[in-house]
């Protein structure tokens, strides 16, 4: 079984870092809205202030180095990688799901060296919601956390590819209550994300309700993960399943915008397809007070720690001359500049 759940993450990352592969056929949304130019920004570029707190830290960017991978060989050192761009550059980290490292005799370096490379930023833990409702649970989420000496953990809801998984967990009955278990019992806080098909309203008010601190929409958008999983089937059939759900979900910007409206308060994350940093402001107007980043920077990830940083140093910039460009001088600034909906069903 841990062999099967490894050579899963391989097929995973191959399918992943392959463009030619596993293509979405979803758009986030985001394109249906444009910032209005500011021809008079009145501003210094280079003052032009991005910070932000989670969870008692100070982040230089409103950025979290998305959960990507775990439990595979060659994962060790694309986290390590992550790790090292995050705290150069001040950005947040999630680790990809823990579950294989907590089972299998070899931790694929989730453990507290990831900490010691980067002992300043917030650093979140994962698991599946599946490994939150089985037995012992809670005692699994304290393990992750304690692993990777992390400041949250992140619950991750993929229903949809683990329908599509050959050997996925089809039974979700008793998540919500395992979900609430779990906040009452970690001495951390919790944040809950799908994984490329967004959250609904009706789903982040129960997740809300439960102690959840903090959402992470991950709307249709980004990858695809039904279109991997066809990727991954053993037969036309399983293929031809899942292939049909290749653009399911809710859009990036609608999932946004709708916990947003309804839940003002409840901080969030938007991932799912942000590209650069126009895409991440547009985010951000929309209610985000993080963006997240995973596929876009698997390849620099698998590279080397100076091709994440190079990435990231990109977008960020790309972030600030829009804040520029709009006469925004820091995030709350932007949260209220003007921005246009440039289609009838934005």
């Amino acid at each position: 079984m841990k062999e099967e759940l490894i050579q899963r993450k391989n097929d995973h990352l191959d399918i992943v870092l392959d463009p030619l592969r596993a293509t979405n056929k979803a758009t986030t949304g985001l394109e249906r809205w444009r910032f209005e130019h500011c021809a008079l920004p009145e501003l210094d570029l280079d003052s032009v202030n991005l910070e932000t707190m989670l969870f008692g830290k100070t982040l230089k960017a409103p950025v979290l180095i998305s959960s990507m991978t775990g439990g595979a060989q060659r994962a060790q050192h694309i986290n390590q990688h992550l790790a090292q761009a995050a705290q150069t550059l001040g950005l947040a980290m999630g680790v990809g799901s823990q579950r294989v490292a907590l089972e299998a005799q070899n931790d694929f370096g989730l453990t507290g060296e990831l900490r010691r490379v980067a002992p300043d930023i917030p650093l979140l833990a994962n698991l599946g919601a599946a490994q939150i409702a089985g037995p012992g649970g809670v005692a699994y989420a304290r393990r992750a956390v304690e692993m990777i000496e992390a400041d949250a953990l992140i619950i991750h809801l993929n229903p949809l590819q683990e329908a599509l998984q050959n050997g996925g967990d089809r039974d979700w009955r008793g998540v919500l209550a395992a979900i609430r278990q779990t906040v009452d019992a970690l001495g951390v806080p919790v944040v809950v994300k799908e994984v490329g098909a967004g959250l609904s309203l009706p789903v982040a008010k129960q997740l809300v309700d439960v102690g959840v601190a903090m959402l992470d929409v991950a709307g249709a958008g980004g990858t695809s993960w039904a279109a991997v999983e066809g990727e991954r089937a053993a037969t036309p059939r399983q293929r031809a399943i899942a292939m049909a759900f290749a653009d399911w979900g809710i859009p990036t910007a609608q999932a946004l915008r709708d916990l947003h409206d309804a839940l003002p308060d409840t901080p969030l994350i938007a991932s799912g397809g942000i590209t650069n940093g126009i895409e991440a402001a547009k985010a951000l107007r929309l209610g985000a007070h993080l963006v997240g980043q995973a596929a876009a920077v698997l390849g620099s990830a698998n590279t080397s720690a100076q091709a994440v940083i190079d990435h990231f140093e990109v977008l960020i910039e790309q972030l600030r001359v829009t804040c520029f460009c709009t006469g925004s001088a820091d995030l709350v600034a932007l949260r209220a500049a003007p921005l246009i909906a440039v289609s009838r069903d934005a």
